[in-house]
């Protein structure tokens, strides 16, 4: 009977081993899962991090831009009396021919300059009045023409691409 408890305490011994291996194998498992909860919390603030960055980069870009574009209209804003001058200027009879081709010359090459830089002269006289474009000063009866078409432009407005820097100052029929 020896042998049999021998037998039987070495199959105790194995089982309570395996018992102890299974709970080894309980507990890695636990640990493993605990790591991959981890990981996957990291994973998705890294992303989020990631997408707030992405966010900012495309807001400042944006803000820049924007304020770069406010700076340009506010320079050419500012010049645009100059240019008025320069148009009166021009208009303005003179005996010296010289001296009237050098104020021409010198409007051409500012409207050449911004021209170039995207600065357009807004349309007035004979379009239709769009308050986004026109400010109207004046409304006079007119037969001859439409309603709400422009009659005469005290003041040219200008824009840069879709964005008006100055109004047209105009007179509005009917």
């Amino acid at each position: 009977m020896s042998e049999e408890i021998k037998k039987e305490e070495m199959k105790k011994e194995e089982v309570d081993e395996k018992m102890e291996q299974t709970d080894e194998i309980i507990e890695l498992k636990k640990e493993i899962e605990r790591h991959k909860n981890e990981l996957n919390e990291q994973t998705d603030r890294y992303k989020r991090i990631m997408a707030e960055f992405d966010n900012y980069k495309k807001r400042s870009t944006k803000e820049r831009e924007t304020l770069y574009q406010s700076l340009v209209s506010d320079i050419y804003t500012s010049l645009l009396p100059v240019l008025d001058n320069l148009e009166k200027a021009a208009s303005t009879k003179t005996e010296d021919e010289g001296y009237q081709q050098g104020i021409e010359l010198v409007l051409k090459q500012f409207k050449d300059v911004l021209h170039a830089n995207g600065v357009e002269e807004i349309e007035a006289v004979g379009k239709t009045f769009d308050p986004e474009l026109h400010e109207a000063v004046a409304s006079v009866v007119d037969e001859n023409l439409g309603e709400k078409e422009i009659k005469e432009e005290y003041r040219k407005g200008y824009r840069i691409g879709n964005r008006v820097i100055r109004h047209s100052m105009v007179v509005v029929a009917n």
